[in-house]
């Protein structure tokens, strides 16, 4: 199930794993602002990797890197399973394309088509399904 989270939390999923990340950020940002903890932080976590893809997308490499290492800090405060989602594989993929961009050229990264390249694979983040509920 989706774990108690609102409609609009699960909107901005759809989006960040469709790769439109401005409209995630502008999703989770409504959430975020009217949030309180422990969501509020959750949110900021998983909208600053969504603006960090988005930087990447626009080839801004060094706003893409500090937002994904922001947003990881954030998301690494909660349970593997938080949400409804499973917070430690989207940790794992945002640290391994963090990882790709420090060890890649910028003139490098700039040719590739994000998403489509296996040499930078873009985060999604993965419904936790629990079946006994």
């Amino acid at each position: 199930m989706n774990e108690g989270m609102p409609d609009e939390f699960w909107q901005g999923v759809e989006q960040f794993n469709a790769g439109e990340y401005y409209a995630c950020h502008d999703t989770l940002e409504a959430l975020w602002i009217e949030a309180a903890e422990p969501e509020k932080t959750f949110y900021q976590g998983i909208l600053q990797i969504a603006v960090a893809l988005y930087h990447l997308s626009n080839h801004n490499l060094r706003g893409a890197m500090i937002l994904l290492g922001e947003g990881s800090n954030r998301l690494r405060r909660y349970p593997s399973e938080y949400g409804g989602i499973d917070v430690d594989e989207v940790l794992s993929q945002s640290a391994a394309l963090l990882t790709a961009l420090q060890q890649t050229e910028p003139e490098k990264i700039a040719a590739l088509k994000l998403g489509e390249d296996e040499a930078l694979p873009l985060p999604r983040i993965i419904q936790v399904n629990h079946e006994k509920e």
